[in-house]
């Protein structure tokens, strides 16, 4: 049961605070490239999309971060390319913009956005219900009283149309709710996880991860590959 608990606590985190991260990242990005790209033919908007990509880059390493612990494996993190020994202050600021995994960083902050509101919704949606629906008995009481409820969905499905099959059928549904709250909350935390997977995770080269530790210590990355 506390395994159970906390991975339903490490999906719905991941899903709440993704959605806030998500939001600044594609925001960011977006004003960035758009800003960047148009004054690149002045040669002034390159580095700021250099910027922008560095940008995303940190967003990238910290969703990488966060898919490790929903998938309770280690993620690999790409070594994204240095500057060349003895390179200019031109070549260093663009530097960003020369590894392949810039792009596919900005495209993931630019993704993302519609996974993460799309988890975030279920995720609330179904902790909402769940709480409303078990703590119904303590006022369903009071809202079938309500001029206008009329017995609500359980009238019309024939259930009946007392208070007490009105507050009996709500907490049903909660308990429904209560009971697929893991597999849901876990559908939308893999939801939210799939542009990362697909953009930012590599294979692990040398990566041993303690599962039997994880929760404790921070997952541990390593390089994949020079890009």
């Amino acid at each position: 049961m506390t395994t159970l608990w906390h991975r339903i606590a490490t999906d719905t985190r991941y899903t709440f605070m993704g959605l806030p991260s998500a939001l600044a990242s594609f925001s960011l990005v977006v004003t960035g490239v758009a800003a960047g790209a148009g004054s690149a033919v002045a040669g002034v908007g390159l580095p700021v999309l250099a910027g922008t990509a560095s940008l995303a880059r940190n967003f990238a390493d910290g969703e990488r971060e966060s898919l490790a612990e929903v998938l309770r494996r280690p993620v690999g993190r790409p070594v994204y390319a240095e500057p060349p020994a003895g390179a200019g202050w031109w070549r260093r600021t663009l530097n960003p913009l020369t590894s392949p995994r810039a792009w596919m960083d900005l495209m993931h902050a630019v993704v993302a956005f519609p996974f993460a509101l799309a988890a975030f919704v279920v995720t609330t949606v179904w902790w909402a219900v769940a709480i409303a629906g078990l703590a119904f008995p303590l006022y369903g009481w009071i809202v079938a009283k309500i001029p206008g409820v009329d017995g609500g969905l359980p009238q019309l499905l024939g259930l009946g149309s007392g208070t007490t099959a009105f507050v009996l059928f709500n907490t049903a549904v909660g308990a429904l709710f209560a009971l697929t709250l893991a597999p849901a909350v876990r559908a939308a935390a893999l939801l939210k996880a799939a542009p990362a997977q697909l953009l930012l995770a590599g294979p692990v080269v040398e990566s041993p991860y303690d599962l039997d530790a994880y929760g404790t210590a921070r997952p541990v990355f390593r390089a994949t590959a020079h890009l």
